[in-house]
């Protein structure tokens, strides 16, 4: 694929690990060149509603990023397809795989970052193409979660009663966002690269980014933990530097937090059947009790 991309022969290509949706390669081309291939499942895999067409969504966050925050280090688009493309490769090392004052150090510069990133603004809430969407943030997130949970039932997916509710419940504490700002959505650390000496080199994996409140962005950079319990939090201080004032915990956004934590609780337990073919082994399912404990707990705050 890459050498047709390109016309040009393929020197050296291998896997690259840490996904579970693509398939992606690091590809070195004839002329000395890194890049990175990433395909996604084939148009006839069953996959979740907001999933179809994820790897264009991609080019098209790289694309945004890259052209409205500079200095914010995303993969350049250099090639695409249907249900595939080709970026540069960035140097560095996934979070995970570096030492804890390191990754401090780059939490620090990923908040600076996202600060940049978020002042994208874009034209709808939710997401692109004719995926759910809305006019209001409370819409577009209701839509989100109904589609969420008509996947839950296709896919066999025991969930606890009154998650419909208990969003709806809320929907005046979400109209009160405004803007539509640029979001990530999955900023964990896999998904953060960096160099040894703490320098920020790459936000990759954007394919699941929407059009939301910005806030939505604190939830994964400290996953299965909760944002407002960690206030001396290295990314938050980034953030609050590159703005010019702190974020502050309020009631409300302590609210929108919870409704934040639970749509990704309800996204990973959802897209379990999806990855597994529905064979889970003993961690698969402590991983999936876990979950639903964190479900039920934010459920349970709402």
């Amino acid at each position: 694929m890459v050498a047709s991309a390109f016309d040009m022969g393929v020197a050296d290509c291998g896997p690259l690990s840490g996904g579970f949706f693509a398939a992606v390669w690091r590809v070195t081309l004839d002329d000395g060149r890194q890049v990175v291939l990433k395909v996604g499942p084939a148009p006839e895999t069953p996959v979740l509603s907001y999933e179809y067409g994820l790897i264009e969504a991609e080019a098209e966050y790289f694309r945004l990023v890259g052209s409205q925050a500079a200095g914010v280090p995303v993969p350049e688009v250099l090639r695409t397809g249907p249900g595939w493309m080709v970026t540069a490769y960035l140097p560095g090392t996934a979070l995970p795989e570096l030492p804890e004052a390191v990754c401090d150090k780059v939490r620090h510069e990923l908040g600076t970052a996202l600060a940049a990133v978020h002042r994208i603004s874009g034209p709808r809430f939710g997401y692109s193409g004719d995926r759910p969407h809305g006019s209001t943030w409370s819409a577009a997130f209701g839509a989100i979660i109904d589609s969420l949970l008509s996947d839950a039932v296709q896919w066999d997916v025991a969930l606890p009663r009154g998650i419909r509710a208990a969003v709806a419940r809320h929907s005046d504490v979400l109209d009160r966002v405004h803007r539509p700002s640029l979001v990530h959505f999955d900023l964990w650390d896999g998904n953060v690269l960096a160099t040894e000496d703490g320098r920020l080199t790459g936000l990759v994996d954007g394919e699941r980014w929407l059009y939301a409140d910005a806030a939505m962005d604190l939830v994964s950079p400290v996953l299965l933990r909760r944002i407002e319990d960690l206030p001396n939090h290295p990314l938050l201080h980034g953030y609050a530097e590159a703005t010019g004032s702190p974020i502050e915990f309020t009631e409300e956004l302590q609210v929108r937090l919870t409704l934040y934590r639970l749509h990704l609780y309800l996204v990973m337990l959802t897209e379990i059947p999806s990855r597994t073919g529905g064979e889970v082994d003993e961690a698969g399912l402590a991983w999936r009790t876990r979950l639903r404990t964190l479900l039920a707990e934010e459920l349970s705050a709402l």
